[in-house]
């Protein structure tokens, strides 16, 4: 199993971690992923923190694909690409209907349509056989609209990409992961639960492979888990409830949020309702209060090195190949690489 490292995406000020950043790559961590919602992009932190890095990875988890066409997002893969000599994981995700439409403007339409259109578009990029067309539903490449010039003509990227650039995807819903094993070279799930995975997600990732004619050796599954290391497990716990309440309780609408949907797989429906319930009305303490201990530890590691030790014989017993650490001081990312590493 690989270590990844989660950097996100910034607050009101961006402030990247690089002294965390640079002792995972001195300590062999596989990949540094960056995020965005709708403040600090994905793109920027992950091009400054290449330049200050030797050897990891540098991964986008994620890029929103409603933010920018489909050949803006290969033309931006290959750069990062060629000037960090080949580092590059293209992490790609939709977002949600909020961020979509409230923010991008875009319409938030057909999901899974949309996005293996964008994957495919991507890759004829990066493969720079033939100049680009392509005729679909969501994408219409050169443009003939109503409205065209006329004087679109299929393209080759000037910039010689490479035609294996990993591709992920983020996805937790069930046709969204089936689609990501069928067409992507790895997964990013969220708020993973290595205890649920043989419930929750296997069926549709077989069936993705399967699809492809492929096998869990082509695929890279890298969920973000959180880790807190301390004496106090009910401390380290309390420091998650926060991020698991907001996801749970706020992002999204009532009846249309998928990590409120995912906890209710997972079996904590009625924790999922109280959060819920509290976050909308305004009441963020309580829907802190609301999340239980047991969700936190099915998908967060939390206590004493000697606990988190043990507890991470889970996520080893299950297909993840590459875990991707959102940890918040120096001594946390030492510890997994001794725990994970070594």
């Amino acid at each position: 199993m690989k270590l990844g490292l989660m950097l996100g995406y910034a607050g009101a000020n961006i402030k990247l971690p690089l002294e965390l950043v640079q002792e995972a790559d001195r300590l062999g961590y596989y990949a540094v992923w960056t995020a965005e919602a709708y403040g600090s992009d994905a793109v920027t932190p992950l091009a400054w923190v290449g330049a200050r890095t030797e050897r990891i990875h540098l991964g986008t988890a994620i890029m929103q694909m409603p933010a920018r066409t489909p050949a803006m997002t290969a033309m931006t893969a290959i750069t990062l690409d060629q000037l960090s000599g080949g580092r590059m994981l293209l992490g790609l995700g939709l977002s949600g209907p909020q961020v979509v439409e409230g923010w991008h403007g875009q319409p938030y339409g057909k999901p899974l349509a949309k996005t293996r259109e964008y994957v495919q578009i991507v890759r004829t990029i990066f493969a720079r056989q033939t100049p680009l067309t392509h005729q679909g539903a969501h994408y219409q490449i050169p443009y003939e609209g109503a409205d065209a010039t006329g004087l679109g003509k299929p393209l080759k990227s000037i910039l010689h990409g490479r035609a294996d650039l990993p591709i992920y995807l983020a996805a937790i819903g069930p046709k969204n992961v089936e689609l990501a094993a069928e067409i992507a070279d790895g997964w990013l799930p969220i708020f993973f639960a290595p205890e649920h995975y043989a419930s929750t997600f296997q069926p549709a990732v077989d069936a993705g492979l399967a699809k492809a004619h492929k096998s869990l050796a082509n695929f890279d599954i890298a969920p973000s888990v959180s880790v807190v290391m301390g004496d106090d497990v009910d401390a380290c716990r309390n420091q998650i409830k926060p991020f698991l309440a907001l996801y749970v309780g706020g992002m999204g609408a009532r009846g249309k949020n998928f990590y409120y949907d995912l906890v209710e797989r997972y079996g904590f429906g009625d924790a999922a309702e109280q959060i819920q319930r509290h976050y909308l009305a305004g009441d963020k303490a309580a829907a802190m209060r609301a999340v239980p201990d047991a969700l936190v530890d099915a998908v967060a590691l939390c206590g004493p090195e000697a606990r988190i030790r043990e507890r991470l014989a889970l996520w080893r017993n299950s297909p993840i190949t590459t875990l991707n650490l959102t940890v918040f001081d120096l001594p946390t990312v030492q510890a997994m690489a001794r725990l994970v590493l070594t």
